[in-house]
This record gives C-alpha cells, structure tokens and sequence, in this order.
C-alpha cells in the first residue's frame, strides 16, 4: 500500500501493462492487437470508451458458457445489478482473479487501515454483521448471478465466514422481510463489534433490533460495537440517525467504495471523510472531466493528469475483462498525494434541464445545513425538474420524507432553495430574479413512501438506491401517485 501511495502512476501504468499481456489471446486482446500495445498512448488509441450497452453482447455471450471473449480465465460469477437509472438489469462479470486480487483483498487492507489507525480496536474479539443480498443461480448455462454482497458472501473465505453473522443460509435469503426477522433473531444474541452495508437499509433492521429488544440505542444491544464500514449511497442524509440510536462519541465510520466492477477506494484515515484511491487491485483508471463529458470536447485523461478539486467521471479497465469502461460514477480529487477523493454523483443523476447542473454532492450538502438550520431529520428524498410550460418557468420539485418534519414546509422549502444556490452558481443564476427557475417545490411524503416504492418496484435489500436526482418526472410521479394512497403488497 506504502508502494502505491508513493509512486502511483508507476504502479498504475505497471498494472495496465499486466492486463493487456494478460488478455492478448482473448477475441478482445486480438481484436485490439494487445501483443503490439506498448503504452498508455497505445491502449487510448486503439481500444474504444465503451458503456454497458455497447459491451452486453459479450456479456451475455460469457454468460451462456463462452469462455476467453474479454478475459482468459472462465467467469462463473455475474454481479447483477438493477442500476438506479435503468429498469433493466446489468450482469457484471466477476472473475476469479477480481474476487481474490481485488475485493476480497481491498477488503482485507481495509481492516489493515482500520487497525493501524486505531491499536485499541477489538474488532475480532467478536463478530461483523452483514447485511448483504441474495443469491440466484442462471443454473442452465453452468454460470451463476446475484448482488455483489451476496457473491462475496457465498465465495468468502473460511476465516471470514467464521467472525461474521447471521450465517450464509440466512445472509442469502432472497424474501426480504423473512431475511430480516432471521437476521435479527440470529444476531441479538451475538457479540457483534462492527457492522457492514449499505447505510438506508442497514438503518431499517437497527431499528427493527431496537424495536424487538427494547433497548434505548443499539450499544445497550451490542455493547462491543465500535466500528461501521459503510458504502453504496452517501452517508450524509442518515448521519444523524445514526447518531442518535448509537450514541457513543468513540463509535468509528469507515466509508468504503466498492461496487460490481471493483473494490475502488476506502478511508483510510481517522479524521477524515477522504478516500484513498486503491491502485493496485487489478483496476486501471482513466476520467472524462465533466466540464467536457457528453459533448464533442470530451476527452478521456489517465490518472496522472487529474487536478483537485474537479469533478470527473471514472473509466475503468478491470481484471474481469472491463475494458475502458464507464461505470457511471463521478469522482472529486481532494489529493493527489496521495490520490484521495470524494464520490460526488452519478453521471446521470443530475439535474441539468436548465443548464444548472446540479449534482449529488450539492443537493446532499444542501439539504444537511437546510436540516441542522431547521432541526429537521429526513429519511429519503428524491428530485426531479418541473419542465417549462408556456409562460410559465421551471423549477425543481422535491419528494422528502422526514422523520422529523419541519414545522413550517414553506420555510423548509425557501431555506433549501437558497442553501442550494450557494453551493452552486449555475443554480443560484438560474435562480436570481427567477430569472429561468422558481423557487423548488416540496412534497411531503407520508412515512414508508420510499419503502413502499421499493417494494413495489422489488428492489427491496441488497444494494438497491432511491434516485436521488433525475433529469425526467418517471421517478416522481410514480412516487406521488403513491404517495395519495396505502400501498398494499400483493
């Protein structure tokens, strides 16, 4: 790791080198005439920026039993993912060189930061509880699928499975409410000292536990609880929450950066909410600036041209056979000594129908100063334009669900809008005079309209998100003709 933080373009350039040896014989390394690739100019030149739509042929080619099309070794394993902008489902290839060199191993240097960091942790001294997702098998075709939680789960080594709870036939369920109730009747009765999972859903079942045991705060339940690494949505929106059913102020939060394509980046420092980009796990990495991205200005850059501060979206090229990927994600750069960045969005969940651009990164900001001004809590909310109409002017609405409402929604909604503008200055343009924008309207939403929503959608668990920002009204107004009536799962 020591080597990676100090000479990261060396490690980086070595990696990419690796790779294409690597995949020469493959129908992609031929197709590209890998065998002839010499260097980073080389790679940019002749191999193609390409998005799950582009590269689904091969997938679904892997899929059906075809082994050596963009990676030599046999792929048995497909992260399905649902997305968050697309209904239909991606199937990410996991190889066995992906799960060993880097998931399992980022998450094993992961535990190394965590106790180099913190000498008086006693994290396994107990046991971490996982909340991950199911497991399914594509059983015709010798190939098998599920959330990535469930794939690590199902392959994780001995050691790992041993200090982890509830156990694997409980952890792979695939009925959500089931799975809960099991979870929690498994592991009340642990020593649980750390916790692991996407941040809304692990909230739902520490509520449910305290529910079931009574207890005022979740220490009271698991008394040696120090530690939760977190990942998959933005920790922002539950802060608080978390706060108060685990009031210890020596409680610790690790933020990891891990999805179907790769372990990407973690916290690797106490005092700081940075995380340090992994470089040498198998992932190569290049960035599309945004300022650039989608136009004709586009330009693809490596790692070693990226600057502080500028937000771009990330291109991989991974050790499952991803070459020159969009993986959907934008990332800010805090550091470049070493790498350390932010997650700050998704390449298509902004809001941009009036040229303002605004980005996860501002609405989570946003809504946090919005909350602690009007001592609010909320629990999910969602975002989408009001198009223009005639004469009249747009206008961004709002679905909140609060579980501490604000008093007054108009004066929620005035402190919002201006919160907004002062982090962006595109919006607060918009905005001045109401010269493009009105002010945002709110909608309250009745308490489980977000659960609901996922029920119904069977996006329950696992790593399934609400969409927090989206360039159309599909979200929305599904989310308000729901939010009128009880939803009743059938």
């Amino acid at each position: 790791m020591e080597l990676f933080m100090k000479y990261p373009n060396e490690v980086q350039h070595e990696l990419l080198m690796n790779l294409i040896r690597f995949a020469k014989k493959t129908d992609v390394g031929q197709q590209y005439d890998f065998k002839s690739i010499k260097s980073y100019k080389d790679f940019a030149e002749r191999v193609p920026v390409q998005t799950y739509e582009e590269f689904e042929t091969d997938i679904e080619r892997a899929r059906n039993g075809e082994n050596n099309i963009f990676w030599p070794t046999p792929i048995k394993l497909f992260a399905k993912s649902s997305g968050t902008t697309n209904s239909k489902s991606k199937f990410i290839p996991v190889s066995e060189e992906s799960l060993e060199d880097c998931h399992f191993a980022a998450s094993k240097d992961l535990l190394c930061f965590y106790l180099n960091n913190n000498p008086d942790a006693s994290l396994f001294t107990g046991k971490s509880l996982r909340l991950g997702g199911s497991k399914q098998i594509f059983k015709d075709k010798g190939t098998s699928y599920g959330d990535l939680s469930a794939l690590l789960i199902d392959n994780m080594p001995f050691w790992a499975s041993y200090s982890s709870t509830p156990n694997n036939d409980i952890s792979l369920m695939g009925e959500w409410e089931t799975k809960m109730n099991a979870i929690i009747n498994e592991t009340i009765h642990e020593n649980v000292t750390s916790l692991a999972g996407v941040p809304s859903w692990m909230l739902v079942l520490l509520n449910r536990v305290l529910e079931k045991t009574g207890a005022k705060d979740i220490k009271e339940v698991w008394p040696n609880l120090e530690v939760y690494f977190h990942g998959g949505v933005s920790f922002a929106p539950y802060t608080e929450q978390y706060q108060q059913i685990i009031p210890d102020k020596t409680f610790r939060y690790y933020e990891i950066y891990n999805a179907s394509e790769g372990f990407f980046a973690a916290k690797d420092q106490n005092n700081s909410e940075e995380l340090l980009l992994f470089l040498d796990y198998g992932i190569f990495y290049e960035f599309i600036p945004m300022d650039t991205y989608g136009n004709e200005q586009e330009k693809v850059i490596p790692l070693s041209q990226v600057e502080v501060g500028k937000n771009y979206a990330m291109i991989i090229t991974t050790n499952a056979g991803l070459w020159r990927y969009k993986i959907g994600d934008t990332v800010r750069f805090t550091s470049i000594l070493p790498y350390r960045i932010k997650v700050s969005g998704r390449t298509k969940h902004f809001i941009n129908a009036f040229g303002e651009e605004l980005i996860i990164e501002n609405a989570e900001n946003a809504l946090r100063k919005t909350s602690k001004i009007l001592d609010v809590e909320i629990a999910d909310y969602t975002a989408a334009p009001i198009f223009m109409h005639g004469k009249e002017k747009g206008a961004h609405e709002w679905i909140i669900e609060f579980n501490k409402a604000p008093k007054d929604p108009n004066k929620f909604a005035e402190v919002l809008d201006c919160e907004l503008q002062k982090l962006n200055s595109d919006y607060e343009a918009k905005r001045t005079n109401n010269m493009t924008l009105n002010q945002l309207k709110l909608n309250i939403a009745r308490k489980g309209l977000f659960y609901d929503w996922l029920a119904q959608n069977d996006k329950l668990g696992g790593q399934h998100k609400i969409p927090r920002l989206a360039n159309n009204r599909k979200y929305v107004e599904e989310l308000l003709l729901l939010n009128g009536k009880e939803f009743v799962e059938m």
